[in-house]
């Protein structure tokens, strides 16, 4: 946790930006696996985190703008509660240390509610992203599911406070950052032929528990890197293979790292394997070496797209104009998601909120095949967190589907393309934080990228 001035400032900030009205936080529940008391691992919601930073279970924040009054809504512990858990603070206790004064049980929310409507006041909130937020908000203010309207005042301060890192939040995204390079480290040098994928998956999370830190997000370790988000951990690993990993943890204040890796089966990666491996480590560092503020992070996505596009037509893959195909969305036959996104207390920071508006500053997304998956497009600003994340990836299905329907053939060199159909795919990530006057690679420890470099820890 930060100290209470972090989060009175934040508050006062949001209070002065939004202008009036009533800003509702909802916390996050404990969510029960297959039943009530055998729980997913709980997880606060972001947005509550960054201004009353309690993570607890069955909380609400109430800023009355208007009344200039900030309360924290929740239950103590029963003597139930105790027996299984402990004695812990008192919510005055936990509250105080956030700078919040005043609290109550969550049974008198609803009526600070209805007294506030009754007053003529504007209730704010934010995008409802699990049922039982929908299920408060029906109980609280009486919105049907699917009828609610976030606030959008309340959702674009939030974004430009979270899109800005201050500098102790950085502090906190380079200690995950850093244990996360142990994960793929590890991966790195523990991988061997004939290893299960799950294998792989349990180095990778047992490094990051060691470090005293939970995943930011669930484990990518897969031989089937043509599919982005690949979760299925039972193949074995061959001769010949390459593992794609995708893995980050998040520290114990909710802080996010998330980094790729793609490491050969056996001691180096083929000729074949390593020839489309370069192409995409150069769009990678084409890519790093863009970032700077005021630059539109899409110019940068096109680069790596150009890059690739340009690469691929040295081995006869592509063919014409690299300008005019990635314009046209040709790079999304091998380049179909987007080079990165914001990250911070969300490993996609703030995706809950939309990408319309962390992403793209409130202008509309492309629906483009390819350009439809970027989820940042807006110019860089300082402190702005970020992910690098340029792949290639071979999809048999994607190959066959544009070749049915003739599609790009002036660009597209398809017999060749056919011998690429086992190829799977891969990628590389690291995070970055735009400074000034350009950026810097997050965490104290470097993951290698290049071809020799990995193969050194093989």
């Amino acid at each position: 946790m930060f100290s209470k001035e972090t989060y009175i400032n934040r508050r006062a900030q949001l209070k002065k930006t939004v202008g009036n009205g009533l800003l509702l936080f909802l916390g996050n529940e404990e969510s029960g696996m297959n039943y009530t008391d055998n729980t997913y691992r709980f997880r606060q919601d972001s947005s509550f985190l960054y201004y009353f930073g309690l993570s607890f279970v069955n909380l609400y924040a109430v800023i009355d703008i208007d009344e200039d009054k900030e309360i924290i809504f929740g239950n103590e512990l029963t003597i139930d509660d105790i027996v299984w858990m402990g004695t812990e603070p008192t919510l005055s206790e936990r509250a105080s240390t956030v700078g919040i004064t005043e609290v109550h049980p969550v049974s008198s929310l609803k009526k600070y509610l209805s007294q506030a409507t009754a007053k003529g006041q504007q209730i704010h909130y934010l995008p409802s992203y699990r049922p039982e937020h929908q299920v408060k908000l029906f109980h609280l203010l009486g919105i049907a599911p699917g009828a609610e309207e976030p606030s959008i005042p309340m959702i674009r301060t939030i974004v430009d406070m979270r899109n800005h890192k201050t500098e102790e939040e950085i502090m906190e995204i380079d200690k995950a950052c850093t244990v996360t390079a142990k994960m793929h480290i590890a991966a790195m040098k523990e991988l061997r032929v004939g290893m299960k994928e799950y294998e792989v998956a349990a180095i990778i999370e047992a490094t990051a528990k060691s470090n005293g830190c939970p995943l930011s997000f669930p484990t990518i370790a897969t031989v089937c890197g043509q599919t982005l988000h690949n979760h299925i951990h039972t193949n074995v690993v061959k001769e010949g293979d390459m593992l794609l990993v995708d893995a980050g943890c998040e520290t114990q204040m909710g802080y996010a790292g998330d980094m790729s890796s793609t490491i050969p089966a056996g001691k180096k990666f083929s000729s074949r394997q390593k020839e489309i491996y370069d192409i995409q480590v150069a769009a990678h560092i084409n890519a790093v070496h863009a970032l700077k503020p005021g630059v539109p992070f899409k110019d940068i996505h096109k680069l790596a797209c150009r890059t690739i596009f340009e690469g691929l037509k040295g081995l006869g893959l592509t063919k014409n104009d690299p300008d005019e195909a990635v314009e046209l969305g040709v790079h999304a036959m091998f380049f179909p998601c987007g080079l990165g996104h914001m990250m911070g207390l969300d490993v996609h920071d703030m995706e809950n909120l939309g990408e319309v508006w962390v992403g793209y500053n409130g202008q509309p997304k492309s629906t483009m095949f390819g350009y439809k998956s970027l989820r940042l497009a807006r110019s860089l600003e300082p402190g702005f967190v970020l992910t690098i994340e340029p792949g290639i990836y071979f999809i048999p299905e994607l190959i066959d589907y544009w070749r049915a329907e003739h599609k790009f053939l002036d660009f597209i060199n398809y017999d060749k393309l056919e011998t690429y159909k086992d190829f799977t795919g891969l990628r590389n990530e690291e995070d970055y934080v735009i400074t000034k006057d350009g950026a810097r690679r997050l965490g104290n420890l470097y993951v290698p990228v290049y071809a020799n470099e990995v193969e050194a820890l093989r």
